[in-house]
């Protein structure tokens, strides 16, 4: 007769759960900030990322094989702030022209497979690729699942200079753009049944 004892090596591992980001219900913005002679009287604007796809893998009650890949539609990018019509457009058409150079360079992706951190905080450490440079960096979040729902939230920051990216800068360079700027984001993930 067969021994009917499972060895626990042939026990079932536990299941990575997929989430598709849903941007409908997610916030992701792009903190630009002024500085230079005239910066008190310049603007430092809020960019909203409004096209942006992506998916996040996760075992319940574990980070081992967690992941995310996110995908953002460059030109998607505009302006928040309450300024003219005139001046908006003036800004996105010198974002996506003369630095992002959206014609080039279409998409900003993330990929992370590499998730640590204790309780609702995590580090993704993961690669970013924007304006044809790839780098590592690593993102703060705080996350939490309720149901069939992942959300995770954070800010983080990226030298534009680090890309490859010209800095903005206007009134014969007295007033310009810093080269850091602040991502802040709330996303919310529908799991894949």
């Amino acid at each position: 007769m067969e021994n009917m004892i499972q060895d626990p090596v042939d026990e079932p591992k536990s299941t990575l759960d997929r989430y598709i980001i849903d941007p409908r219900i997610s916030r992701f913005t792009v903190r630009a900030f002024a500085t230079g002679l005239l910066s008190a009287l310049g603007h430092s604007p809020t960019i909203r990322i409004k096209d942006f796809q992506g998916e996040v893998r996760y075992v319940p009650d574990s980070l081992e094989g967690a992941g995310l890949s996110l995908r953002i539609d460059v030109r998607s990018l505009s302006v928040q702030d309450q300024i003219s019509d005139k001046d908006r457009r003036e800004m996105e058409r010198q974002m996506n022209e003369e630095v992002l150079e959206t014609t080039r360079f279409p998409e900003i992706v993330y990929e992370c497979s590499r998730v640590s951190g204790t309780g609702g905080t995590v580090t993704l450490e993961g690669q970013l690729t924007m304006h044809g440079v790839t780098r590592n960096e690593p993102v703060e979040a705080r996350f939490y699942t309720m149901g069939n729902l992942l959300k995770a939230a954070g800010e983080f920051t990226v030298r534009q200079t680090h890309y490859d990216i010209k800095l903005v800068s206007a009134v014969a360079g007295t007033l310009r753009l810093k080269d850091e700027l602040k991502l802040a984001f709330d996303i919310a993930a529908r799991k894949q049944q």
